[in-house]
């Protein structure tokens, strides 16, 4: 951390990046993620006086949008005062200033760690008993990470991923899981291994019309690679049938993990209204 009057010393390209790592580094401090030196340490003031001085210096910046300063300045006079707030939302107006894009993984989230009894272990949660997913050789660990979190967020009992998945313990999926992944239970296993006495069907192009579609009360839904969709593999697996989302774009086409967000949002909607199939 530098102190505000410093930053005056400094040019102003130089004193934008600068300022662009001191916003990041307290969102961290103050989300929870903060490692080694990157947390708080000026003892002079607190945290809050400096992160509304950092604001104020830039406030101004002369390249930064009216619109920009307004927010900011709205920002640090707010009540109830939302610090990391401010500093999200100073350090995307100077990223959009220096002409750089924030990447995915550079997104400050706090940690949402798996909810815990007070002897530590996990809590028991809820979930619809035999509804499972299958992720096929899901290569992004991104796209993993969403399956999991779609896939506990609807009470999916199971995830199975196939020999060719990426690691769900990739630090990318681990991230946009948010917690998830120690969560729900998940097994990686062949495609010729799942059970063949429960419904098994896929969410693939050229199928039922998802609002046609007669989900079964347990099954698990397989979802293929975000480049060739399912295998002709899992499509012969995919005995009971096969769900398709309707689209009108011209691409007509979906993230897989948006897809899976559709399709369980569907099936759980109808398990709760017993308009599912006991096979």
């Amino acid at each position: 951390m530098i102190p505000p009057e410093k930053l005056f010393q400094i040019e102003g390209g130089q004193r934008r990046r600068k300022l662009a790592l001191c916003f990041g580094a307290l969102e961290r401090d103050i989300a929870g993620t903060a490692e080694g030196g990157c947390t708080y340490d000026i003892s002079t003031m607190p945290r809050e006086e400096y992160t509304k001085k950092l604001a104020s210096v830039l406030l101004k910046d002369p390249q930064l949008s009216e619109y920009a300063k307004h927010e900011i300045n709205s920002l640090i006079y707010a009540k109830p005062f939302d610090e990391r707030r401010l500093c999200n939302v100073a350090r995307n107006h100077l990223l959009t200033v220096i002409g750089t894009l924030p990447a995915e993984w550079d997104l400050v989230i706090a940690p949402h760690n798996a909810p815990r009894d007070e002897t530590g272990a996990l809590l028991a949660r809820n979930f619809f008993e035999g509804v499972c997913v299958y992720a096929e050789d899901i290569r992004s660990p991104f796209n993993l990470g969403s399956i999991f979190r779609t896939a506990e967020a609807f009470g999916a009992e199971k995830v199975f991923i196939s020999p060719f998945c990426t690691d769900p313990n990739h630090p990318r999926a681990i991230r946009s899981a948010m917690g998830c992944i120690e969560s729900i239970p998940f097994e990686r296993t062949s495609l010729d291994k799942l059970a063949d006495n429960i419904p098994i069907f896929a969410l693939e192009t050229g199928g039922t019309s998802i609002e046609n579609f007669v989900f079964p009360k347990k099954g698990i839904v397989l979802l293929g690679s975000e480049e060739l969709g399912c295998s002709p593999k899992a499509l012969e697996k995919a005995t009971y049938g096969r769900v398709t989302i309707p689209m009108t774009g011209i691409k007509a086409s979906l993230n897989v993990g948006v897809a899976f967000g559709i399709l369980m949002n569907t099936w759980i909607q109808k398990l709760k209204q017993n308009q599912c199939k006991e096979v």
